[in-house]
């Protein structure tokens, strides 16, 4: 079973790929841990990707392409996969058709103004990193769990939030008509539970 996640960011597609990956036992395969271990382990393809991204720049579609082939030709994706983060757009899309084309596309569904205040909301702890929301912590300081101190991620900011979404709109919208077209994509409603949203996906993939 081939199955990507599709959502914005905050939608919650690192938390579902968590209980999807444990119950139908597919690897969990995000860009962002392809980018890092591969600059970690100084793969040729990795090497590439640090200088790029040293000068500032994003990494490029094809080298992101070619770390995503040769990851989903490791035997532990002999029987399917789990894509999140990608695709990212249309060409990426494509260029996964041809190495591996996925079974499902499941789309998780969050009203954006919603996801902009889910971001913004969260606070995680300095000391043991778990994540709070100030809807159910309001504006305490301390972490509930070890008393450690509280802080906003510097990428959860509502500017920053409101950039990384327009890009979202932007570069990853068009992948819901282009899998609604291949007759592979199926949505479910972001703004429930968590278990609700994986009881949704659960029934999508059987």
């Amino acid at each position: 079973m081939k199955v990507i996640l599709l959502g914005a960011p905050g939608s919650g597609k690192g938390t579902q790929a968590a209980y999807i990956t444990d119950k139908y036992d597919l690897p969990h395969i995000s860009t962002g841990d392809l980018f890092r271990d591969n600059i970690k382990n100084q793969t040729p393809l990795g090497q590439k990707v640090k200088a790029i991204m040293d000068t500032g720049n994003l990494c490029p579609d094809d080298l992101t392409v070619a770390m995503v082939k040769e990851r989903l030709k490791e035997k532990d994706c002999e029987n399917g996969y789990l894509l999140d983060g990608f695709p990212r757009n249309l060409f990426q899309a494509g260029e996964l058709d041809k190495i591996d084309a996925p079974d499902v596309v499941i789309n998780i569904e969050v009203d954006l103004e919603k996801i902009e205040h889910r971001i913004t909301g969260r606070r995680s702890c300095a000391n043991c990193k778990n994540s709070f929301h100030v809807d159910f912590i309001g504006d305490r300081e301390a972490c509930p769990d070890c008393g450690g101190k509280l802080v906003i991620r510097k990428d959860d900011n509502a500017e920053t939030v409101r950039e990384r979404l327009a890009v979202y709109q932007a570069q990853t919208l068009p992948l819901e008509e282009y899998y609604s077209k291949q007759g592979k994509l199926v949505s479910v409603d972001g703004d429930k539970s968590i278990e609700e949203v994986f009881a949704q996906i659960v029934k999508v993939l059987g």
